[in-house]
């Protein structure tokens, strides 16, 4: 392929990089979010949460990511599809967009993964620590935001670098359901161009790039973290 004319679908690979990078941060953010959630479920002397979100973690870790997407997608779009209600409200924009479905399926997966992750994380704060906040006269949940939940995170940082990286790589499934992210322009470009191995090592060269980027900022963190928490 000339230069020239791979730089004139250069368009696509941008917006294909920054829809790549929404279904990263959309997905990750909340996807923490559930997997800190689920990692004091599993943790917690209620044998109900302890079980329901074992029962959920071990759906979802059994299942392959791309049935999932394909379950939520198809399933939860075709009956939205079919309520009047839905198809006429303010929401039906964003429920006839494959992009929010995905990210949805990304979310749980990494509710799941990090959750066993953070569990583990959890457990590996030494009690003295959390003992000491508490006779500082913390409440049980300053105890969690300020001492146990930060030092857990710092315990797992290279951890988290890594299911980062793996998330990012996760988000190359939305082009299966007509997503155009980096893999779906590479795609199209494909189509356009008849042309194979020149827009998949374009999308290599981009996850790879993406990938050393999110391992450096882990890296720094993982410099910065034990000075600001010595402090």
């Amino acid at each position: 392929m000339e230069l020239s004319d791979f730089l004139s679908y250069m368009p696509q690979l941008v917006t294909g990089i920054i829809v790549t990078l929404k279904l990263l941060v959309i997905s990750g953010v909340f996807g923490f979010a559930l997997a800190v959630t689920v990692a004091f479920a599993r943790i917690s002397h209620n044998p109900l949460l302890a079980r329901v979100s074992l029962g959920f973690t071990e759906l979802i870790r059994g299942t392959p990511l791309l049935v999932q997407i394909y379950v939520i997608y198809y399933g939860f779009g075709s009956l939205f599809a079919q309520w009047p209600s839905v198809r006429e409200s303010f929401l039906w924009p964003y429920l006839r967009d494959g992009f929010w479905y995905v990210a949805f399926a990304l979310a749980i997966s990494v509710g799941a993964y990090v959750g066993e992750v953070m569990r583990a994380g959890l457990r590996g704060v030494p009690k003295g620590e959390i003992e000491a906040a508490r006779a500082m006269g913390m409440r049980p949940s300053m105890v969690v935001r300020r001492v146990w939940l930060p030092r857990a995170i710092q315990i797992l940082l290279p951890t988290l670098a890594g299911e980062t990286v793996m998330l990012l790589k996760s988000t190359a499934l939305a082009s299966t359901v007509a997503v155009m992210d980096v893999l779906g322009a590479a795609n199209y470009i494909r189509a356009q161009t008849l042309r194979t191995y020149e827009p998949l090592l374009a999308v290599a060269l981009i996850y790879a790039v993406l990938a050393f980027f999110i391992e450096r900022g882990f890296a720094y963190l993982e410099r910065r973290v034990p000075v600001r928490s010595a402090r």
